[in-house]
């Protein structure tokens, strides 16, 4: 297997979003913390050398912003995004239906998308030689900006189950927040 025929796909979860009253589930903006915790996605990407070719993402709000953020970022190598009304509300299944009829010329596609979607998307695809800390994380708790990196030798059409590596995940924060409850 020649290195050049693996294929990578990132799946992420938008970074945190507010509940503003009586705004559509769809339209719901990111939250002060989205905002501070998007960019550091698109960095981590970018410092681990997993710069997508091809990103589709969820028409949501919260998932537009997201993406802006990461490209911001990449900066000038961010490809241009596709905005994809098969991410949002979508079961794995559905989701992974978007990513069968991605073009076989992509090598690294980033998914921006929402739970549960993007956990059972990640657990479904991951094969027996997924790297287990990773596997464990991603089942464990897929919170706001986690971000999934599976590895495959097979052609976006091919993908199902059990047939894609998973070799990270991370929560990506930003520095600056503070850790710990403050009682007001």
């Amino acid at each position: 297997m020649s290195k050049h025929h693996v294929r990578r796909l990132v799946v992420l979860r938008h970074a945190k979003a507010a509940w503003p009253v009586g705004v559509p589930d769809v339209d719901r903006p990111l939250a002060e913390r989205g905002h501070a915790d998007a960019p550091e996605a698109g960095k981590w990407l970018l410092s681990h050398k997993v710069v997508p070719d091809f990103i589709l993402c969820s028409v949501a709000l919260r998932t537009r912003q997201t993406c802006t953020w990461v490209c911001g970022a990449l900066g000038d190598l961010a490809p241009t995004p596709k905005l994809e009304t098969g991410l949002y509300a979508a079961s794995a299944a559905r989701m992974l239906a978007v990513v069968n009829h991605v073009p076989d010329t992509v090598t690294t596609l980033l998914v921006i998308a929402h739970m549960p979607g993007v956990q059972d998307l990640v657990l479904r695809l991951a094969a027996r030689d997924s790297d287990q800390d990773a596997y464990l994380d991603a089942a464990n708790h897929f919170p706001t900006a986690g971000l999934a990196v599976l590895e495959t030798e097979k052609p976006w059409a091919e993908l199902d189950g059990q047939d894609a590596r998973l070799t990270d995940f991370a929560v990506p924060r930003a520095e600056s927040r503070k850790h710990g409850h403050h009682s007001h």
